[in-house]
């Protein structure tokens, strides 16, 4: 699997179209969209799942008007359940040969929702699109049975050469449990390395403890920790020994200390700070400046209105002097449950 900073075709989204994903709060997230495609389709192609031609037409009239570079936005008039791509959409590979392929893994809405049988479909219609080879991983249950594999990506972040971070809080608790049937934890986490090596092309599996609060997924670590280089890894911490965050930010922390990288050494570590939480009706929300968004010569950064926006972005920018750092306004997007690296998956070129 390419890093994410490896040179993109495109980025594939899909429009925002169920109000029950942002209650209350819909009609700004449109234009917070028309905003990240402004900003993606001046610098590589943009492709958006929309639900019918309807949508397709609204989409267009909202992009246009927010100023996005249409020669290089594509539609798709595939039907989804959520817009959440990251989790959803096809992970691509680069194959032995040097070609692409789609790995299709097996959604089910996080362990936690009903609705996903449409959204399961995404992976299968881009290798359709582009006639690329579909793989669909899958391991033998503790009963020597096939078993599919369910897996989203924002549940892993690769560096490109082979190691890959993850949470056990996602991938092995027994609380929205991904992949059941396997065996005890030992089994599950021994099944899910040997598919990440055989499937990602894996050599190292670093696994964190937790996620952070108010987080849907049950532990997806792109709220947390990220590679922005192959020995460069950033990570969330919180000081405030008062929030929720802290312990669990501060032991993540520690194990990324006492990782080595595939030639024995420690992996460069940079701390990255949190925004100040962001409550609406009462619930806490995954607020995180580490759901930012690499593309072509730019990095997407979500913003929340914080006095850490501005102390975020310059530590972000640091990590890639060659790309454009811009922070898009978050506070709304992310009554979603999700921000930007969520929304958003890339296609490498």
């Amino acid at each position: 699997m390419p890093a994410e900073w490896e040179p993109h075709a495109a980025t594939w989204i899909a429009w925002p179209h169920n109000p029950e994903d942002w209650p209350g709060k819909f009609r700004p997230i449109p234009w917070v969209y028309a905003e990240i495609v402004r900003h993606l389709s001046f610098l590589e192609d943009v492709h958006i799942l929309v639900n019918n031609v309807a949508a397709e037409r609204a989409a267009t009239s909202v992009l246009k008007r927010g100023g996005a570079n249409l020669a290089r936005t594509h539609f798709h008039q595939w039907p989804t359940d959520r817009v959440w791509l990251r989790d959803s959409g096809p992970i691509f590979v680069r194959k032995p040969d040097g070609l692409l392929a789609v790995t299709n893994w097996k959604f089910n809405a996080w362990a936690k929702y009903s609705n996903w049988k449409r959204d399961d479909q995404v992976p299968h219609h881009v290798a359709k699109h582009y006639a690329l080879q579909e793989i669909k991983p899958e391991t033998e249950d503790a009963n020597g049975k096939p078993h599919r594999l369910v897996l989203e990506g924002g549940s892993i972040d690769i560096n490109g050469e082979g190691v890959l971070i993850t949470t056990e809080e996602c991938l092995l608790s027994e609380i929205q449990q991904r992949n059941p049937g396997l065996g005890d934890e030992a089994a599950t986490r021994n099944a899910l390395e040997q598919a990440f090596q055989e499937y990602l092309g894996i050599e190292k599996t670093i696994w964190l403890h937790r996620g952070c609060a108010g987080d849907d997924t049950h532990g997806h670590v792109d709220d947390i920790t990220r590679f922005v280089a192959p020995n460069t890894i950033l990570t969330c911490v919180e000081p405030n020994t008062a929030d929720e965050n802290h312990i669990p930010l501060a032991e993540n922390l520690d194990r990324l200390r006492a990782a080595r990288n595939l030639k024995k050494k420690p992996f460069d570590i940079r701390e990255l700070p949190m925004p100040s939480p962001v409550i609406f009706e009462g619930q806490r929300l995954p607020a995180s400046y580490a759901n930012f968004y690499i593309a072509n010569g730019l990095v997407l950064v979500p913003t929340f209105n914080d006095a850490n926006d501005r102390h975020a972005l310059n530590i972000i920018a640091d990590c890639f002097p060659g790309r454009k750092v811009v922070g898009i306004h978050a506070v709304d997007l992310v009554w979603g449950l999700g921000t930007l690296h969520c929304l958003s998956q890339q296609e490498p070129a």
